[in-house]
Order: structure tokens, then sequence, then C-alpha cells
């Protein structure tokens, strides 16, 4: 190792592995995943190392085989992970099957949460200061298929896995004529009938030999443990969300597809619930506006983020939060922006659910901000009451507007226009009049107030008309409790300000981070199937962006924030 070390001293950068090993040490360590591995048995490779192997390949954006062959040869790599130039490295598969380990022991968070306790160590992370986060999309490992497709291919999975688990049980009960031709090849190696009615006969038929196959294997002559195989389960559960049995009036089993709804039929499982594949049981279909339509996951990254100190006042009204005054104001001499937390969901689960889970995540490891900035997707008014008065947090984050008619057309009297008592639970209208009611009540499963004015006091105002258009009642003023509410009313009021906006432009910065993850570590698409192996790939991908950005920090060249032109690199020397 010392030579490795005399062959990189006075280079004006290392290489990243080597840096590695310089500044944090044995980041990964055995103890952590000990858990993941027998006491008995062949000797095999240190967790530790492989951990460590995993994230350099992500840096790297390797193969399992290409992660192997840099072990064996690459001298940086032994150097971090301190092998002897003459360690033979091990095959491929030993990757496979050490992510196979942390996934079933649910270890998957263990190696960021080392890589940070690290850094928190060393003083380059803690509580507090100002922190960022957003999401996006990630494509799954499967093919796409339509809804016949996927009736097909689960038919023929099932076959398949009945095939290999009990091949003389499939001989004796499956001499089907024409199953053989139909189920051999997989549903995307020939093209599907254009006609829209042979589209229906074919899955009429898919449906049919589903039912048979499934009826076959709960018969009481098929051994038991047979409905167990997990091929026959995902097929039970597509031929409940896609097709209906009934019986025609001589008596006859009709099998046909669910219709929705609107369509006049029997109706189609929520996206959250409907399978997407046969071989990824997590992946869902789902949009983003009317542009993005994807089958897998969401990503949610949250990352330390700083600002000037003389353009903004800072949490504590001195331009910086107490984490940044220690780490410093000069970028030179800051730590660069280091992801804190990451998780992942399936696509349909809204940003607005996860808030409250990163900010859990972050308090268990010791990172809570004291400003949290995000988009509009994760924000409610209840949420930002929530952090501050649970941990104590500021959310910084664009409230959704007042959607009523007045508010709208700012054309009268908005729930601005009226004072609220909330020790007498009474409402002042703008010409005076207090309201009568104060109903507590919820709604869409909140708690929530309506304020009411009698309708002999609304009838004769002389700005009825800018109040409301009810015309057999009086105004009606739903409100939030109150905390909710006042935190609502004041931040409407200050989003709309220039300052707010300024203040706010510090959370697109996360864009820039998602776009180097793609770029670097290929998160766009999902190597693996199911969400707690995609989620592993996010945490090791999270890592070896950490450690590429500290590298640069470490070597004396913080990655650029700007973008700068050719035009201006030029600049200096036309005008000399």
């Amino acid at each position: 190792m010392a030579a490795i070390r005399t062959i990189y001293r006075g280079k004006r950068q290392v290489p990243l592995p080597v840096r590695v090993r310089d500044e944090l040490g044995e980041v990964f360590a055995d103890e952590a995943f000990a858990g993941a591995f027998g006491k008995e048995g062949r000797p095999g490779w240190s967790p530790g190392r492989l951990a460590l192997i995993t994230v350099l390949q992500r840096v790297g954006n390797l193969t399992d085989r290409q992660a192997a062959e840099a072990v064996a040869t690459d001298l940086t790599w032994k150097y971090a992970l301190g092998l002897s130039l003459d360690d033979p490295g091990f095959d491929a598969s030993v990757l496979s099957e050490f992510r196979s380990r942390v996934i079933a022991h649910e270890l998957e968070e263990t190696p960021l949460d080392l890589l940070l306790a690290a850094l928190q160590e060393r003083g380059l992370l803690g509580a507090g200061g100002r922190q960022r986060t957003d999401s996006t999309h990630v494509i799954s490992a499967v093919r796409d298929v339509n809804r016949v497709e996927l009736a097909g291919e689960c038919v023929r999975a099932a076959v398949e896995a009945l095939a290999v688990a009990a091949p003389g049980w499939v001989q004796q009960v499956l001499e089907v004529p024409g199953w053989a031709d139909r189920y051999q090849p997989r549903v995307d190696s020939w093209r599907m009938p254009t006609s829209k009615t042979k589209q229906e006969e074919l899955a009429r038929a898919y449906g049919a030999d589903g039912y048979a196959l499934v009826e076959a294997v709960y018969a009481p002559f098929s051994p038991a443990w047979l409905r167990h195989l997990p091929a026959v389960d995902t097929l039970r559960i597509m031929l409940i969300q896609n097709y209906v049995r009934t019986t025609d009036r001589r008596g006859r089993q009709v099998i046909r597809r669910r219709q929705d709804l609107n369509q006049g039929g029997e109706g189609l499982p929520p996206g959250r619930y409907r399978l997407a594949s046969p071989y990824d049981l997590d992946t869902r279909w789902a949009a983003k506006g009317s542009e993005l339509l994807w089958n897998g996951y969401k990503m949610h990254i949250t990352e330390t983020c700083h600002r000037s100190a003389d353009a903004h006042d800072g949490a504590d009204g001195t331009g910086t939060t107490g984490l940044d005054a220690a780490l410093g104001t000069n970028l030179g001499t800051r730590p660069p922006n280091l992801i804190t937390n990451v998780a992942t969901t399936d696509a349909t689960v809204p940003d607005t659910a996860m808030t409250e889970t990163i900010h859990q995540h972050l308090a268990r490891r010791g990172l809570l901000p004291a400003e949290h900035y995000l988009d509009a997707g994760y924000s409610s008014a209840e949420l930002v009451v929530a952090a501050r008065e649970q941990h104590q947090m500021t959310v910084v984050t664009p409230l959704r507007p007042d959607n009523s008619l007045q508010a709208r057309t700012r054309n009268g009297y908005d729930r601005t226009a009226f004072t609220i008592d909330w020790d007498q639970k009474q409402v002042t209208c703008p010409q005076g009049q207090t309201s009568t009611s104060w109903t507590p009540c919820r709604q869409k499963d909140r708690p929530m107030i309506v304020a009411a004015f009698p309708l002999n006091t609304c009838r004769p105002c002389p700005v009825r008309t800018s109040c409301t258009s009810a015309q057999h009642s009086g105004r009606h003023l739903t409100l939030h409790p109150r905390a909710i509410q006042e935190t609502l009313d004041a931040a409407r009021t200050e989003q709309t300000t220039p300052a707010w906006h300024d203040r706010y432009a510090l959370r697109c910065g996360i864009e820039a981070t998602i776009h180097q993850a793609v770029t670097v570590t290929g998160l766009r698409r999902a190597r693996y199937r199911g969400i707690k192996k995609v989620h592993l790939e996010h945490i090791v991908s999270a890592i070896a962006v950490n450690l590429i950005r500290l590298d640069a920090w470490w070597n004396g060249r913080p990655l650029q924030r700007k973008r700068t032109s050719h035009l201006a690199r030029l600049e200096p020397a036309l005008t000399a």
C-alpha cells in the first residue's frame, strides 16, 4: 500500500479511491453488516469491502463483471480496499449475492448511514443549516406491456414456473391443445394483432386459460404447495384485476375483460394497486402532467445547500444558520452540498405523502435542517405546522392559493377581508357584521370549521354580490384549525413578495443534483427489479455522488456551480 501511495505523492489530483481511503479510512465497517452473514462455514469476502466496491462501481457506472475486474487489476481500487497487489479478486456473482443478503436483512440504509456518520465525525455535516428535497422519475427494468400482453405474459410465467417446480404435474394436467404454441414464446417476441376484435378474442383466450390454470392448481388432486408459487399468485391477482366471470341465460360461463366505469363496465382497480408486470410486482404506471408517463418508481433526494450570507437573512436573523457559520461562509472552505437522504416509492405515491417520512429519516440520522426547501408537491399547511412543532424546522415552500371564487376572480371579498376572533369563535365581515354559527366538522378527512352569517343579515347588505352568490343562505367561510389557518394566511401573503422569491430560489439547485445523479450513475433506468433492490441502487448512487463531490473538494477543485460559456472563457484574452 505504501508503494501505491508513493506513486500518487506530489500529483495535483489523487484518484478518487485513493482519496476516499486517505480521508475516510475504512468507512464501511464489517460489523454493520454482521447480521447478514453467518458465523460458520467457509470464509467469504468482507462485506465492508463489498459495500465499497458497490459504491465505486456506481461511481464508474460499471457492470458487476467490470467491477470484479477492477478489483483484480486496478491499483487504486486495491489501495482503497486494503488488498495486496497480488490479490486475485473474486467472481462477479459475489456482488449479486451481497446485494441479495443486504436486502434480505433490511440493511439498505446502512451504507449511507455509515458514510453520513463518518462525515459528521469529521465536522462536514451536522444538524441545522439548510437542505432541499425533490423527486424524479425512475423507469423500471421491465418491458412496458398493455393489458392484453400483461394477461398473456402472466399465464406464460405461471406455466414456466410450474414446469420447473413440478414437471410431472404439468405433463399430466396441462395437456391442452394449443398451449405449447401459445405460451412457448414471450409476448414481446411476436406482433400483436392490429384488429380490435382479434385483440379482444386473444384477451378472452388468455383469461380462459388463466382461470383454467388457477383452478387446476387449486384442485384437490394438486399438491397444496403449488398455489404458493409467486407466479401463480401473480396470475390470480391479474385475473381478479382484469377479468370477470358471469353466467349467461343458458348457464354457460362467460369470461370478459373488465372495463372502466365510464364505459359502463365493472371498473378497474386504482393505479396504485394495479399490476404492471409479472416480473416486477412493485412497479406502477403514473403520469406527471400531460407530457410524462412512465412505468416505474420515484426517487426522493435530499441534500444540504448554502447561500451567500450577504444576500439574505438566515434562520437566526444574521444571514447564516448555525451550521453554516460553523462550516464557514467561504465557498472555497465550505464542504460541498451532500446528499443526506434518499427515499424510493412506486410511481403513484404523491410527494406530499413523503414529507414527514423524510423528516423522520433526517431526525434518525441527527441531520434535521433549520430550513427545509420543498416544492409545492411536498407542501401543505398541516405539514408546515407539524415540522415547526415536532422538529423546530422552518419549511420554505409555496402553499396552495385561495381557490374561492372571490380570490380567483379578484372581484369581491375573499378570506383575507374577514377578521377572525378565535377566542370568541366569531368572524367579522368587512361591513362589520358578525357570524352567528361556528361549526367544527371534517372535510376530506381533515378537521375544518365553518363560520356562517345569517340570511337576514346578508340579504339586505349593499355589497352582497361582492361577497356571496348564495340565494337561500348567508356567507359561509370555511377555515382550518387556528394554527394551520394562521400559517396558511401568513404564507400566502409572504410568498407574493420579491424577498420570498429570492429566498426560495435556493431550492432550484436540487435539479442539478438530480441531473448529476442521472448522468453519472444512470439511475433514470433501474438496473434491478423490485422496490427494495431499486432503493438499494438509489442509496449507492447517492453515496457515489457524495464521494465524487468530496473528491473534487479534497483535491481543491470544487465542482462548478454555474456553467461558463466558451465566450466568457475567452473574454479575458479578448480584452487584454
